[in-house]
């Protein structure tokens, strides 16, 4: 008999999510416009503490945004983590500017302070500077963005932070996506909260959203008729959408705790097998643990992070690598890298030893146990 399917983060819906769209339906708002997302927005920038928000169709859209907002355009540089999944660099190649990617370091995974200065002083000298660096919070841990933040200054370079995976994770007390010119996050289907698919820009500088509303609804002039000046996208959130997110983001907290506790099960379970170690939580943040993230030392362990997964697949429960680093994508193939330490990767090292196991807020505790057993059996620990 097959096992039910373990998925590594499926939805977890709380129920009132139908009060919301029941509603939109009886009032009438289907379209990319309405109350639901009015609401949405304000209780988002509520949330995390920023100004104001703008509900879009991805996290993708919002960063996309953010690089228009700073005139990012063709000859641009715009440095961005190389740890992380595609759809943070896509958007600099919309707008016809060059991808440069920075190395992680070891203590959170994300953005090397170290490279990202070197790559500065750099390109300082050669009066070549980018015009924003887009820095991720990985798998839920925010990255040092006091270091990051102080370096940026320095150099008088924008920060967009990149929040996709850090909803609900704090960094010394603020928010995780506020620490930017702007932030964004996705309410991807196997994002922390849902919309099914969607994300938010948010930003202190409220003059730059209400352009960004503009733009995302395709930059339709002030006029009777319709009327373009400038080139838009058709990026704006629907009613429908914004009453999901808003029935799910009623529950973030109770869903970030229920993930750190599935973070501590497994840290309790298999942190003692040799050679596996889990992903760092910097002191003074929380990490909302979107997903439990370790590494595997194959000499150590006697086991690498594919064997693992390969078991855990034979038993029904998905698991994956982490992100492939941007700098080794074919598709970047060229484009500059700046490592951590001399021809040392941090990226490279976390890529060909990590693995992410389930971390879905509705796991129970046999879900948890399922996996453990798997992980432990491989490495013939005794169960």
């Amino acid at each position: 008999m097959t096992k039910n399917r373990i998925f590594l983060s499926p939805p977890h819906m709380s129920g009132k999510e139908k009060e919301y769209i029941d509603e939109a339906f009886r009032s009438n708002w289907v379209a990319p416009l309405g109350p639901n997302v009015d609401a949405f927005e304000r209780e988002i920038s509520e949330y995390v503490g920023a100004s104001d928000a703008v509900a879009v169709s991805s996290g993708t859209a919002a960063i996309h945004l953010a690089l228009s907002l700073l005139e990012i355009g063709p000859g641009d540089k715009v440095f961005c983590s190389s740890l992380t999944f595609i759809a943070s660099a896509n958007p600099i190649l919309y707008l016809g500017a060059e991808p440069i990617f920075i190395d992680s370091e070891p203590e959170t995974w994300n953005m090397s302070p170290i490279a990202l200065e070197n790559a500065l002083l750099e390109r300082a000298i050669n009066d070549d500077l980018p015009k924003a660096v887009i820095v991720v919070n990985l798998y839920g841990q925010s990255a040092k963005m006091n270091e990051i933040l102080s370096i940026c200054n320095r150099f008088d370079v924008p920060i967009i932070e990149d929040a996709a995976e850090s909803l609900g994770s704090l960094y010394k007390g603020k928010c995780s996506g506020t620490f930017g010119k702007f932030g964004i996050f996705s309410f991807n289907g196997n994002k922390i909260i849902t919309t099914s698919g969607g994300g938010m820009l948010v930003s202190d500088d409220t003059e730059a959203l209400k352009k960004a509303r503009f733009l995302a609804t395709q930059a339709r002039d002030p006029a009777l008729h319709y009327q373009h000046s400038t080139i838009g996208f058709n990026y704006r959130m629907s009613n429908i959408l914004a009453g999901i997110g808003r029935a799910q983001l009623e529950v973030l907290d109770n869903r970030v705790d229920r993930r750190r506790e599935i973070y501590l099960r497994y840290f309790e379970e298999l942190a003692s097998i040799p050679g596996i170690n889990f992903m760092p939580e910097m002191e003074g943040t929380i990490s909302n643990r979107w997903l439990t993230a370790l590494t595997i030392d194959k000499n150590e362990a006697g086991i690498s992070s594919l064997d693992v997964i390969t078991a855990l697949a034979e038993e029904n429960i998905e698991a994956r690598p982490v992100w492939k680093p941007l700098h080794l994508q074919p598709v970047f193939n060229g484009y500059m890298f700046y490592s951590h330490k001399k021809e040392e990767s941090i990226a490279e090292q976390i890529y060909n030893s990590g693995i992410c196991l389930p971390s879905g807020s509705s796991m129970t505790e046999s879900d948890i146990m399922r996996v453990v057993n798997r992980v432990k059996g491989v490495a013939n620990v005794t169960v």
